[in-house]
């Protein structure tokens, strides 16, 4: 997932819209978007839309991956409950908000659990995005990673950013960097997939975006989520590996691939720099993304 695409759960005129955005992912949004006035509406529209597109799905649709952020405490739970068993196997996972620790994660599995076995959904089908936006969430980030339900960590920015009362630099955001390498190292640390950016909440300045989308990518992130479409294509730009470094990595798995298959152990590149196991890991990392991505492209084109 290089592009995940919030919208808010009481706009349903806008799911649709969303899904044919480009974006990998979509996350239809139960939590910060929606007024509490709006809440249980805004559950019922998200879980008929889950309804529909899961008989799509039955069907032989696709189209980009589908999760809900629910709410926390006992609206989290019961949002959770809902959405499951509405959407069945077209429901990608659950974006649980302001993950503190693993207990936090522990309060919605067992809802998930149930609602998986009484929906017939296979067990452990429903994945967790946990968003980490405290400081307790940040440096507990491994605990939080290893729970089985856990394939990705998020960071949320806002909420992190007024807990610690920092003032952000504009454009490189500086103040944050050790929470985001933080993220990046519990998600490592924890093997799972690297860890989704924060939203950028200016999306008319698409020139500040690419910049900070490309600190991320080098910081060890391979996807952002978005709050506007015309975000989306940017982030899959920038999170996408470019021809040249495909045509790289590419040279560096043969030329090391041939080296072992000769017997010879210290190996260089065709400029004379030495290959190791780290530089080809990086290589083979950057072919497995290319394979990723094509494989949810063609996924996302077989829509009904």
């Amino acid at each position: 997932m290089r592009s995940t695409l919030y919208v808010p759960g009481d706009r349903s005129e806008r799911f649709d819209k969303a899904m044919a955005s480009g974006a990998d992912a979509v996350i239809l949004d139960l939590e910060d978007a929606v007024a509490p006035s709006s809440k249980n509406a805004a559950r019922d529209a998200v879980c008929a839309y889950l309804s529909t597109h899961a008989q799509g799905v039955a069907g032989g649709g696709s189209g980009p991956a589908l999760f809900v952020r629910i709410n926390q405490g006992d609206v989290g739970a019961t949002d959770a409950a809902a959405v499951v068993a509405a959407g069945g196997q077209a429901l990608h996972g659950l974006y649980i908000p302001k993950v503190s620790e693993v207990g936090d994660i522990l309060s919605i599995d067992h809802v998930v659990d149930r609602a998986e076995a009484s929906g017939h959904v296979p067990a452990m089908h429903v994945g967790f995005v946990a968003l980490l936006e405290t400081a307790s969430g940040i440096f507990n980030g491994t605990s939080i990673a290893l729970h089985q339900r856990v394939k990705r960590l998020a960071i949320g920015e806002a909420d992190l950013a007024a807990e610690l009362g920092v003032e952000l630099t504009p454009g490189d955001e500086r103040e944050l960097l050790t929470a985001r390498s933080l993220v990046v190292m519990a998600s490592a640390a924890a093997g799972i997939e690297p860890p989704v950016g924060p939203v950028s909440v200016n999306f008319k300045d698409l020139e500040s975006l690419r910049g900070s989308c490309e600190a991320l990518r080098r910081l060890g992130f391979r996807g952002r989520s978005a709050i506007h479409p015309t975000q989306v294509p940017i982030i899959n730009e920038v999170f996408t590996p470019s021809v040249g470094q495909l045509r790289k990595a590419e040279r560096i798995v043969e030329i090391f691939d041939a080296a072992i298959a000769e017997g010879r152990g210290a190996v260089a590149d065709d400029n004379g720099k030495m290959i190791d196991e780290a530089v080809v890991r990086t290589a083979r990392r950057v072919l497995a993304q290319r394979s990723l991505i094509e494989a949810a492209t063609d996924q996302k084109d077989m829509r009904t």
